[in-house]
């Protein structure tokens, strides 16, 4: 940032000016996203007009106006030449129309209605070392997932968030090694399946299990369930009850989610109940040894402040903590995506 931030800056400070309004940049898309523009503009076949858009979504023809003109200059929308009509761009109907299969619309939802109040509190966060669950939402700041699965619609919005991240990374994740060898995998924690159907996808002569909550698992089977599945779930908390035998254990933004020790506490378990010769994957975002980025993963870091208890590692934190597991052979893959691979054997 330091040679960004050079002699031009000190003339006028662009880049800071674009810093403080990136929250107001967020805020449009998650509003729009909200609204519905995406989904009507995807399924009208033409371009509308802002009056178009208002009458269909119910807004005010001015707000709609405004929030439209700023789609344009941040290049999710176009402005079709010599009218007053807008149109979806390709990476607005693919990634932010609702009814696209590669849709981030719950990741946004949860982005706007769960993570940005939290972060309103982040300056309480810094101060005091811990999440802000309490401040935020009125709920312990002790048990993390009784915040997080608060009720069948944030859970509904949480369980949203992690399909929309595996759909997109998951395929990097789970080809980052070749895990063809391990013909028994759980997926521990695995939410909505998301991730395991993609190991399916990869591996079919593998069986994949995902482990989670009774309620997790329970509202996956009713929400999430995918006529060609071959995944299973199994009910069960990792913490308290004892894993299945497996080769592989996948962890995807599990061990960020905790202090070391419980985590330690958790990957000695892993390793107890797997086969000879199998392993476990982690899944997370990787930071640098030097601490200079990446950025997306120290911003995660401190998301982990502000809403668990745990927070994001450079690789030799989780070599640290692999070996005194009892795993060996610690490999390391980055995706130079959203999220880094690391596998280590038993």
């Amino acid at each position: 940032m330091a040679e960004h931030l050079s002699q031009s800056e000190l003339d006028y400070p662009f880049k800071l000016l674009e810093y403080f309004n990136g929250f107001r940049v967020s805020k449009v898309i998650f509003s729009a996203c909200e609204l519905g523009v995406f989904d009507l503009l995807l399924h009208s076949q033409k371009p509308l007009s802002a009056e178009e858009v208002s009458h269909e979504l119910r807004t005010s023809k001015d707000g709609m106006k405004r929030l439209l003109d700023v789609l344009v200059g941040i290049e999710i929308l176009e402005l079709v030449q010599g009218t007053a009509h807008y149109s979806s761009t390709d990476v607005a109907n693919l990634y932010l129309a609702k009814s696209s299969p590669k849709s981030l619309h719950d990741m946004i939802i949860y982005q706007s209605q769960t993570i940005y109040p939290l972060w309103n509190n982040m300056v309480d966060a810094v101060r005091e070392g811990k999440n802000q669950n309490e401040k935020t939402f009125g709920l312990s700041s002790e048990d993390i997932f009784s915040a997080i699965y608060r009720s069948e619609e944030e859970m509904l919005k949480f369980m949203g968030l992690m399909n929309s991240t595996w759909i997109i990374d998951g395929h990097d994740i789970v080809t980052a090694f070749d895990l063809s060898c391990f013909k028994s995998i759980v997926d521990v924690g695995g939410c909505s399946g998301a991730l395991a159907r993609e190991l399916a996808k990869a591996y079919p002569a593998s069986t994949v299990t995902v482990l989670d909550l009774p309620k997790v698992v329970q509202t996956a089977q009713k929400h999430f369930i995918q006529s060609d599945d071959t995944i299973r779930f199994q009910e069960g908390d990792f913490f308290k009850e004892d894993l299945p035998a497996a080769d592989l254990y996948v962890l995807a933004r599990i061990i960020h989610d905790w202090k070391e020790e419980k985590c330690l506490t958790l990957l000695k378990k892993i390793n107890a109940a797997c086969h000879p010769g199998g392993g476990v994957l982690l899944v997370e975002a990787l930071l640098f040894e030097n601490h200079r980025g990446p950025i997306m993963a120290q911003i995660f870091s401190l998301n982990m402040l502000v809403q668990t208890e745990g927070m994001e590692h450079p690789p030799s934190q989780y070599t640290h903590m692999l070996t005194a597991a009892g795993f060996t052979d610690v490999q390391v893959c980055r995706t130079g995506k959203s999220y880094d691979a690391i596998l280590a054997l038993k």
